[in-house]
């Protein structure tokens, strides 16, 4: 096995290694709550849902029902809490009716129930129940339009929860007075529970106003019917909030962590950049490639790790890519074949944008082979098209559903005072 090989084989272990951390089969049992005296009710939302879901009946002892929905693909066998599957990023009908669903489910409970409420990533855009006057034509024409100019998800689940009857602590109150117990797997910077699929528990931090404020900072038109909404709704919280237990089961830096300790197992000295990393995917690589060429003068071989979650201001609608995908090809661009240096940038939920992929992989070669390959980076770059690109490459990321959702991954190697790649 080469040395291309040898790297590109010890990146797929990192990112597996991350993955697997944040499995709910691997973290959820540990934090279940004790079973009361009267039901237990069980929903959720995200890709993460059908296998938590999963993971919890294999946990429980005691009688449960209830209903989750999670991604189209992202469905796990359960024998007693439905998984239904709908529409993301983007909701659908499936998404309204589930989330109709859960919230009849929770209901009219009392004192002695409990809701054990399963969260991930893409449960904001899974569970979808407009507000009342807000329809959900209107609300998928807002969420397109935040995905495309690139706004941070915080922003975009300041309008999202201004917009819903269930996100923004919706959930909680429909289920008082029975006790509530939120498991949840992290996907965003921080671990802020409002954020995490739009904080259905918890209380929303946030006003009309912030939301408004959202839309104008982005040029966003929203529907008639979204801006009334928005400017009529008060400021002053519905009462006293139920009180809810909160447990994070999983978050991005136990993800690193794990990819970490693998990396320093295998004799790598690990500069990591933490989990909390925003902005622009392809104005991030290019400060990320000029610390790899730094440590190349350093002795021993080093590699460079970071989570967060960048983003992709969408110029090309036609393009096929994501926000790891661009990272990649722009982080190649500025390698510029500079030997030695090989990365991995994938999302651990297995779909990274637009294109069935969760990221890409590139080395010294891959300027070379594009080249050789008549593919254009610079061009694919601009073109939001990333994708056809590594594709044709052979260099996507394909893991298919992970099942889990605790961010971006991304992992440079570099191997000490390599030369600059020269083609066979």
């Amino acid at each position: 096995m080469g040395a291309r090989e040898v790297d590109r084989a010890c990146l797929l272990r990192l990112f597996e290694a991350a993955v697997d951390r944040a499995r709910p089969a691997n973290c959820l049992g540990g934090h279940l709550p004790s079973p009361g005296d009267g039901r237990t009710v069980v929903v959720g939302a995200g890709k993460a849902a059908g296998a938590m879901a999963e993971a919890f009946e294999a946990a429980w002892h005691g009688d449960v029902e209830g209903l989750v929905v999670t991604r189209d693909g992202y469905a796990r066998p359960t024998r007693h809490i439905r998984v239904v599957e709908a529409a993301h990023p983007v909701p659908d009908e499936r998404g309204l009716t589930a989330a109709r669903e859960i919230l009849d489910l929770v209901t009219g409970l009392g004192p002695e129930d409990q809701v054990i409420c399963l969260l991930s990533g893409g449960g904001s855009a899974l569970l979808t129940c407009p507000v009342e006057g807000v329809s959900l034509a209107a609300k998928q024409q807002v969420t397109r339009e935040l995905l495309r100019c690139g706004a941070p998800i915080g922003e975009i689940n300041t309008v999202r929860r201004r917009l819903s009857a269930i996100k923004g602590g919706g959930l909680a109150r429909a289920a008082a007075p029975a006790k509530v117990v939120t498991l949840a797997i992290s996907d965003v910077v921080g671990d802020d529970p409002a954020v995490i699929a739009s904080g259905p528990t918890v209380p929303d931090p946030t006003s009309p106003a912030d939301a408004l404020a959202v839309l104008a900072k982005y040029g966003i038109e929203a529907p008639a019917e979204v801006r009334r909404h928005l400017e009529a709704s008060s400021d002053a919280p519905d009462g006293v909030f139920p009180l809810t237990d909160y447990r994070l089961i999983a978050r991005p830096r136990d993800a690193l962590d794990a990819a970490k300790a693998l990396a320093e197992a295998e004799g790598l000295r690990v500069i990591d950049l933490g989990d909390t990393l925003e902005g622009e995917a392809r104005d991030v690589a290019p400060g990320h490639a000029d610390m790899a060429r730094r440590l190349q003068h350093e002795p021993g071989d080093s590699l460079i790790l970071s989570g967060g979650e960048l983003t992709v201001t969408v110029r090309n609608a036609e393009g096929l890519g994501g926000p790891n995908r661009e990272y990649a090809m722009a982080l190649a661009l500025a390698l510029d074949g500079a030997g030695g240096i090989s990365a991995l940038a994938a999302d651990t939920d297995g779909v990274d944008g637009a294109g069935e992929a969760a990221g890409a992989i590139v080395d010294p070669s891959t300027r070379f082979r594009a080249r050789e390959a008549g593919i254009d980076l610079g061009r694919a770059l601009a073109d939001n098209d990333t994708h056809r690109a590594f594709e044709r490459l052979g260099d996507l990321v394909a893991t298919g559903p992970t099942f889990t959702n605790v961010n971006d991954f991304r992992a440079i190697i570099i191997r000490s005072r390599a030369g600059k790649f020269h083609a066979p």
